[in-house]
């Protein structure tokens, strides 16, 4: 497992620009806390996990919030689509690539799903989210055409995206569905799966009068 690439594509949690769909009932300042906290959860599953090379593919300049082993890329201007296709051409191998919606992956959810990349006879692998978009998407090869036409940020996304990697020839497998942190309704579901997690905890150090439904 160790030549399939880790890639992490995120925002730099800065107030009034991270997870900005948690306000209300968040402040735009409570909202980056989480993001921080969501992205440093993440950061160190991959840094927990074997890979042949972590890659951060960065919105933003980079904190304090960053683990050593990590290289940096800015993303590329243009829609989401572009810029996944830009950090898999960064690579130029197998990667798979998550966000940092999902804090409550660890790293052997991340060594199973990168070995089911290296598998005989599989292109791609996706891991499917419960919005209907997906948590994490792999490629045995970078193709810019793999996300060509597929809308991304939408409830129909997953779908349009197994479309397109059939229209492809691809051959894909799943991996496990997870719940992400899109709403501030799935934080305290997403929180109670990795209660030791900085998320949890940052989550519950926010005043209840100020996240209050």
């Amino acid at each position: 497992m160790s030549e399939v690439a880790l890639i992490v594509i995120a925002k730099a949690p800065v107030a009034g620009r991270s997870k900005t769909r948690l306000c209300p009932p968040c402040t735009q300042e409570q909202a980056a806390e989480l993001a921080e906290a969501a992205l440093v959860d993440t950061l160190a599953a991959v840094a927990a996990a074997p890979a042949g090379r972590r890659v951060l593919a960065l919105d933003g300049e980079p904190g304090p919030w960053l683990p050593p082993g990590f290289d940096v890329v800015p993303q590329v201007g243009g829609g989401l689509a572009a810029r996944l296709a830009a950090a898999f051409d960064s690579i130029g191998g197998p990667a798979l690539l998550v966000g940092m919606d999902t804090p409550q992956i660890g790293p052997d959810l991340l060594e199973r799903a990168a070995a089911v990349l290296t598998t005989r006879a599989t292109d791609a692998v996706i891991g499917a989210a419960l919005d209907g978009g997906y948590w994490a998407i792999g490629l045995r090869r970078p193709d810019p055409r793999v996300f060509d036409d597929v809308p991304m940020s939408s409830a129909l996304t997953g779908r349009a995206q197994r479309a397109r990697l059939w229209e492809l020839g691809l051959r894909w497998r799943e991996l496990e569905p997870l719940r992400d942190v899109d709403t501030f309704a799935d934080a305290p579901a997403v929180a109670a799966l990795v209660p030791g997690s900085r998320f949890a905890a940052t989550l519950a150090g926010i005043a209840p009068p100020a996240v209050a439904a």
